[in-house]
Order: structure tokens, then sequence, then C-alpha cells
């Protein structure tokens, strides 16, 4: 069973809510593999091609490849937890400017100082 760290991409079986069904999807991993391992679960973002849809806070990967991704995509702020069981795979890393602006989007979504600055 895989155990991805903050800012890894892992596939994950993807609930959604609209319609009774799971599909096997890319998540971006915000809890650091420590915190997933002590205890069971993590915090993870959707990923997305997003092709019918836009959201305001939506963070384009620029170096998607670098990620494990298979296509152009985007980030979105929709959060879950999920057990550590449930990883199905571990496919790459956010490139640093692509981790950069995750870390960004976080710290706004949680009304945070922006990483870097006081």
């Amino acid at each position: 069973m895989p155990v991805c760290d903050r800012f890894e991409v892992a596939v994950v079986p993807f609930p959604f809510v609209d319609v009774p069904t799971v599909k096997r999807r890319p998540a971006l991993a915000l809890s650091t593999a420590a915190f997933l391992h002590a205890n069971g679960h993590g915090l993870f973002a959707m990923i997305t091609t997003a092709k019918r849809s836009a959201w305001p806070s939506d963070i384009l990967f620029r170096n998607w490849r670098e990620a494990g991704l298979t296509a152009p995509s985007i980030l979105r702020w929709k959060l879950f937890t999920l057990h550590e069981a449930a990883i199905l795979d571990r496919v790459g890393r956010l490139s640093p400017s692509d981790e950069a602006a995750a870390a960004g989007g976080l710290s706004l979504m949680l009304g945070l100082p922006l990483p870097g600055r006081a």
C-alpha cells in the first residue's frame, strides 16, 4: 500500500456525490506521509481536466507530466479525507513551481499567510 507525502499525486477511488459510482482518479496529497501513517487517513484534493467547468480557485498545473498526469490538469479545491489503504498508487510529485502555487492556493483558502510571507 503506497503512502503519499504532501504534494505527491496519488491514484484513488474518487467518490462522486451526484452519481452512485466510484472511479480511479488522480488526487493531490495535502497531508504529510507522517500524518497519514500516524492517523490512518490523509487529506486530499481533487485533480481534474475540468473540460466542462471552471472554479475561480482552480490552479492549472504547468508541469503536469512531471506530476505523473496523463493530460493537462488542474487542482480543484474539492477536499476529502481518505484511508491510507484506499490509496491505489503514487504516480508523481508536483514541480517546485506547481507546489508553490498549490501551497499558495491552500493558504488563501484557509485564510493563512502565504508561504514565505509573515
